[in-house]
């Protein structure tokens, strides 16, 4: 059996279940934000809300869904639309240059957002 070292998950499953429970957990976070905009909130309650410990636990878990989801999505996208049979051998080195530079770029956001909830 040919394993695939550059997905997130152990097989395509695992792949499909992270992606759904992560944007379970983005559509609640961003729901939840829609509504705290929606009722008013002025400086003072926005800063309140973001200093409570269980605004940033959960902060977090949308952080690392947001990298988990976009790593999963890209992986895809890259797969299919990138590949040696669309681009020759260079395929597979361009589509690993581009999931190097992805995963570069969504590991800095990560650390910058777990800076700026936690800093």
């Amino acid at each position: 059996m040919v394993k695939s070292v550059t997905n997130f998950g152990r097989n395509g499953l695992s792949d499909f279940l992270v992606q759904r429970i992560t944007s379970v957990i983005l559509l609640a976070y961003f729901a939840w934000l829609a509504y705290v905009l929606v009722a008013g909130t002025d400086y003072a309650q926005w800063e309140a809300l973001f200093a409570a410990t269980w605004m940033r636990i959960f902060s977090v878990a949308a952080l690392l869904s947001l990298v988990f989801h976009a790593w999963i999505g890209m992986w895809g996208v890259l797969s299919d639309y990138v590949t040696e049979r669309l681009m020759g051998p260079k395929g597979n080195v361009l589509r690993f240059l581009l999931q190097l530079a992805i995963g570069a770029a969504l590991f800095i956001y990560l650390v910058w957002g777990f800076q700026i909830l936690w800093g």
